[in-house]
Formats: C-alpha cells, sequence, structure tokens
C-alpha cells in the first residue's frame, strides 16, 4: 500500500501527523507500507526521505518504513501500479515499487481538491476517498455551497469574491447582507487556515486580504451563535454516518491553533443531543455527503442554532461544510466518531481500503467496455 503524505498546502504538518497515525494502526501482517511524501515544493520523496520528512511528526515511527530512500515519479501505465526512482542508474537495482492502493493524506489544495485523484484515475491506480468530482466540489467552498443549495440543505447565508474585483464594492455587499460579525475564509483551504473573524469593516478588509493570500477566491459568511457538530461519513451506495461528535473551541472560534498547537478546544464524542436531533443530524450529513457526489468517507460539519440573533428560535442544523480527507491522527473527531459507533480505528482503515478495491474494479469494468466501443 501507499502511504501519501505531505503536499503543498498550507495543511502539510497536518497530513505528516496524520500519516504517523495511520501507519502505525495498520497491521503489518496485512499491509507492507510504501511511504511516500510530497514536499512543500511538489517534490515526491519515497522511504528514507519521506521518513526523514515525517521527523517531530509525533511518536516513533512504525518499521513498516524500511525502504531506500531515493526521489520517485509515477509510473504512467494503467495496470501497473508502481513507481520508478526518478534517478535512473538506480532502477535496476531498486526496480519498480509495487503496490495494491494508494492512501493519500494529503490535506488541502493539491491533494484533497481533485488534483491527486485525477493522477491516480489516469494511472488506473485505486485509491481511498472521493473521486476527481466529489474531491473538487467538496474543497472549493463556493461550489459546495453551491451544490447544498442545489440540493435545498439549510445553510447560513453567504458571499463569494474573486480577487482583482471591487473590494470596496463587496465590502458594502458584505455590510448590508450579511453583517457583523462575519467569517472570512479561502475558498480551497482547510484545518481552519487563513480563517478570521472580522466584527467590523477594517477587519474584513484584513481579514479579505489574508484570505486572498492563500487563494484566487474567498467565502464570507454571517457568523453563527450556535454549537459545531460534526458527522463521519462511511461508505458509498449506501453511505453510512456515525454518530455525532461536537467542538467546544477553547478560542473564539475552531481556529488552526485550537486544532493543532494549543489543545485548547474539547472534542465530545458522542454529542450531548436528543435522539431527534441526533437522528436529524445523520440524515443531513448523507444528504450533504450525495449532493458533492463524496465517495467512501469524509466528515460533515454543522453548526446547531438553537437561538437566533433577534431571540427567537433558531434555524436548528446548518451545514457548514464537507471535508473528504478528514484529518487521521490520534486526536482527530472522523476516527474518534467511528470509534464510537462500533468501528475501531484499524477496522476503519480496512474498510476503505476495500472500498478503494471495490470501486476500482467497477470502473475498470466500464472502462473496458469504453475501449471496446
Amino acid at each position: 500500500m501507499l502511504l501519501l503524505f505531505g503536499g503543498r498546502s498550507a495543511e502539510h504538518d497536518v497530513s505528516r501527523v496524520s500519516a504517523v497515525s495511520v501507519a502505525r494502526a495498520l497491521d503489518p501482517s496485512r499491509y507492507e507500507i510504501v511511504p511516500v511524501a510530497i514536499t512543500t515544493d511538489g517534490r515526491w520523496l519515497l522511504a528514507g526521505e519521506a521518513r526523514a520528512a515525517l521527523e517531530g511528526a509525533r511518536d516513533a515511527l512504525p518499521e513498516a518504513f524500511r525502504v531506500e530512500g531515493v526521489p520517485v515519479a509515477e509510473l504512467p501505465d494503467p495496470g501497473t501500479r508502481a513507481l520508478i526512482p526518478l534517478d535512473d542508474s538506480s532502477l535496476d537495482a531498486t526496480g519498480p515499487l509495487g503496490f495494491d492502493v494508494v492512501l493519500p493524506l494529503v490535506h488541502g489544495p493539491y491533494g484533497e481538491d481533485g488534483t491527486v485523484q485525477g493522477l491516480f484515475e489516469l494511472a488506473g491506480v485505486p485509491y481511498v476517498g472521493s473521486g476527481v468530482v466529489g474531491s473538487a466540489v467538496a474543497m472549493d467552498k463556493v461550489m459546495m455551497k453551491q451544490a447544498f443549495a442545489a440540493a435545498a440543505l439549510p445553510v447560513a447565508r453567504w458571499l463569494s469574491f474573486r480577487d482583482g474585483h471591487d473590494r470596496a464594492a463587496f465590502g458594502d455587499e458584505v455590510e448590508g447582507s450579511l453583517g457583523f460579525p462575519c467569517f472570512v475564509k479561502p475558498a480551497n483551504l482547510g484545518s481552519s487556515v487563513g480563517v478570521a473573524k472580522a466584527h467590523d469593516r477594517s477587519e474584513l478588509d484584513r481579514a479579505l486580504a489574508t484570505a486572498l493570500e492563500f487563494d484566487e477566491w474567498a467565502l464570507v459568511e454571517e457568523a453563527i451563535v450556535g454549537r459545531e457538530i460534526e458527522v463521519g461519513i462511511l461508505g458509498d451506495d449506501p453511505p453510512a454516518a456515525s454518530v455525532p461528535g461536537e467542538v467546544v473551541p477553547g478560542d473564539e472560534f475552531y481556529s488552526y491553533a485550537d486544532k493543532y498547537e494549543d489543545d485548547s478546544a474539547r472534542l465530545l464524542a458522542p454529542a450531548p443531543l436528543e435522539a431527534a436531533q441526533e437522528k436529524e443530524v445523520r440524515a443531513l450529513a448523507i444528504r450533504a455527503f450525495e449532493a458533492c457526489r463524496c465517495e467512501a468517507m469524509a466528515r460533515v460539519d454543522f453548526f446547531l442554532e438553537e437561538q437566533g440573533r433577534d431571540g427567537g428560535a433558531g434555524r436548528g442544523f446548518l451545514v457548514n461544510e464537507v471535508n473528504t480527507i478528514p484529518g487521521f491522527t490520534t486526536i482527530s473527531m472522523y476516527p474518534r466518531l467511528w470509534a464510537e459507533t462500533g468501528v475501531p480505528y484499524a477496522e476503519l482503515l480496512d474498510r476503505l481500503i476495500a472500498l478503494a478495491l471495490a470501486r476500482h474494479e467497477r470502473r475498470t469494468r466500464r472502462a473496458g467496455r469504453q475501449r471496446e466501443g
């Protein structure tokens, strides 16, 4: 199995920690891990150098990381499922490095957005997680909101902005339509990187400038006063929803530092919800997953607005976003929720790998018919 981690996005370090957790959980009697790291400048590294890329990512590395390190490139030969060293002089000695399936743990752009998924499709390689369409739609927060709207899912009020357009006019629109406070996010990023809460016009301008450093598009949403609820999705046809969990931020919102640096957020699994609420949010999670045409796994995040700004009844559950490659660290909500639902960490990985192989078999049959035609 090829374990792909790292990547060019601002979530590079989160990916490294996820990779260590997964590698330690996989049964060494069933899986031989070929670790491949993608550096922040886009280089692909194998084994020894991949291992070095993980140093400092918590705990000792498992013994599965045992192949000598050389830079590698994908072998673009459908059905071969191998990597070749970039240095031709080492090819005879090393040979192609075969694998059966890829487990991509590359969060954010250039990994979670359909780019590497497209590469795997071209190479005819089975891989864990959503395909190109689901990955791309769920990664782009603007397209994701449009998918939610098309599926008539409840969402917070939002606006989008493309860099190069009139920022002053957009600020007027935000002030008039959404009001303050509001949240500003890069359209294509995760782990709360580049996210800021704006309490007034000057903070909106600064937050928008920050978000546009990460992506050409930005999303601005009304601030919701409510609880943060998360649900894990596993499977494809039909998908299943885990018990919900709740994030209690230690910061003003669930920021990157809150998640990975300060250790101040509390993750409640399962969430303290009434039975009817749990049933509702699990059903909404599946609808959001299907609206983005996701596959195999995702974490769906919600706001639970129990009281409106006017003091009246709130709107209930509002879908926030879908994450197609959720964190797999030891503290991450996705594996914790499935453990609470009765699927422990190692079994969760087994199921995801089985789903990847089954999907590849289905698609290969149809691809063969296309070639015959």
